[in-house]
């Protein structure tokens, strides 16, 4: 699968042979490109929530949760029959020509308010898809414990990308307008698709020099399979229905931070450009924080500590965290969670769920991965959207919702823990 030819250790202890350095450098350009663009986009998909309203964005997430059911099996039909080769770089070009499309709607029908509830739904799934697609192909060119050392130095580069992309929002939308922000973020896209051609010559210069060819033809043929088959794997696998049920956990709590700073943002701020801002700022300052660890913590967790320290640290603190709002109700505590919750997910939980899947055979990292990234996350966020909205009918205090939260968040530590040691003792599949 990798060279294994070592060497000393390269800055931080990342590479150990050039083939590393390239993938790290490539894969760190390429995620930078592919986050920077959502997150500079994904600033105008949270006006467009504030404009709809907080009701009428609970019941889109039900069409998310739709739509992400679609979309998977014709992934999975895709990845079938379709050269990862050809098929990922087309979906970055899909994603480049969809901002494009809404840019040119967004300019000539700016108050179409139905056109924009279509491109919520549509980037809401896609912008997880993306991320899902990058690490499943990640994970084919790095092994176990190659995973372990080098997946901190790429993510760095989703967050920088996550950073200066909702930073450069935030400084240029109230002159071009979310019309001009659609532009760079297709921009990026087109970047990306370049870099990404660039990892798949990589991928081809790691195959065995003794049967080059063959090797080469045999990684880049379609998996094969019909399209359903990554929701069979996921329900076969205690290990996977696991990782299934961990973002199940983040959708809970994530659920419930989001529409506390939606109601929030759309109360105190009546511009839209001006709100779109504020979600420029809020992400930006995130993203500062996570790339520092990312860089620094997230390898060393990893490689010292194991994978169950990144999977069970922040549901720790969100227990914490959300008792001590329930508590107190102060907008300070809660804002405190937002940020601790989010710089969390990023900086260990993302490294630490992709790492996971380090363990699992060919066909799952692809499918199964894209069921439990894509399908079970947006159908757990519609559920959880609507579970909120049936609690704030129920006039039901903000005080006794942290508290279900605290305790979703205590289940999600366990399930973690599991996971955790569960990956410990997988064997990590041929190549």
């Amino acid at each position: 699968m990798n060279e294994t030819t070592s060497s000393q250790d390269g800055a931080f202890g990342f590479f150990r042979n050039p083939s590393e350095r390239r993938i790290v450098i490539t894969g760190f350009l390429l995620l930078f490109c592919v986050l920077g663009g959502y997150f500079a986009v994904r600033p105008v998909r949270e006006t467009i929530g504030t404009i709809i309203g907080r009701e009428a964005t609970q019941n889109l997430w039900i069409f998310t949760a739709l739509f992400a059911l679609i979309v998977v099996p014709l992934y999975g039909w895709l990845v079938a029959h379709i050269r990862r080769s050809i098929l990922v770089p087309v979906i970055y070009a899909f994603m480049c020509a969809g901002f494009l499309v809404t840019a040119f709607v967004f300019q000539s029908h700016s108050e179409d308010a139905a056109f924009a509830k279509v491109f919520y739904v549509w980037i809401s799934v896609m912008n997880v898809m993306l991320v899902s697609v990058f690490w499943s192909f990640m994970l084919e060119i790095v092994s176990t414990e190659q995973s372990k050392r080098l997946f901190g130095p790429i993510f760095a580069g989703g967050t920088a990308g996550a950073f200066l992309g909702p930073l450069i929002t935030s400084r240029i939308v109230l002159e071009v307008g979310n019309v001009g922000i659609l532009y760079l973020g297709a921009a990026m896209f087109a970047v990306a698709i370049v870099l990404q051609r660039l990892l798949m010559a990589e991928w081809r210069r790691m195959a065995p020099v003794a049967a080059d060819k063959l090797a080469t033809s045999d990684r880049e043929r379609a998996l094969g399979g019909n399209p359903f088959a990554g929701f069979m794997l996921v329900l076969k696998s205690p290990y996977l229905r696991g990782i299934a049920l961990f973002i199940v956990g983040i959708s809970a709590i994530n659920t419930f931070l989001y529409f506390e700073q939606l109601q929030l943002v759309e109360d105190q701020f009546e511009e839209i450009a001006k709100r779109t801002q504020v979600f420029a700022n809020l992400d930006a300052i995130v993203q500062g924080l996570v790339i520092i660890t990312q860089l620094f913590l997230t390898g060393f967790i990893a490689t010292r500590f194991g994978v169950v320290v990144l999977l069970v640290l922040v549901p720790i603190v969100m227990v914490f965290g959300l008792t001590v709002y329930a508590v107190s109700g102060t907008f300070l505590v809660m804002a405190a969670a937002m940020v601790v919750r989010r710089w969390g997910e990023y900086a260990f939980i993302r490294p630490g769920r992709e790492m996971l899947f380090s363990k699992v055979d060919k066909e799952s990292k692809y499918k199964a991965k894209n069921v439990c990234d894509v399908a079970v996350y947006r159908v757990a966020d519609a559920g959880f959207a609507q579970i909120k909205k049936i609690l704030d009918a129920l006039n039901m205090g903000g005080t006794a919702q942290a508290l279900i939260a605290a305790a979703a968040a205590a289940l999600w530590a366990v399930n973690g823990w599991w996971l955790g040691r569960r990956y410990e003792k997988e064997t990590p599949p041929k190549s």
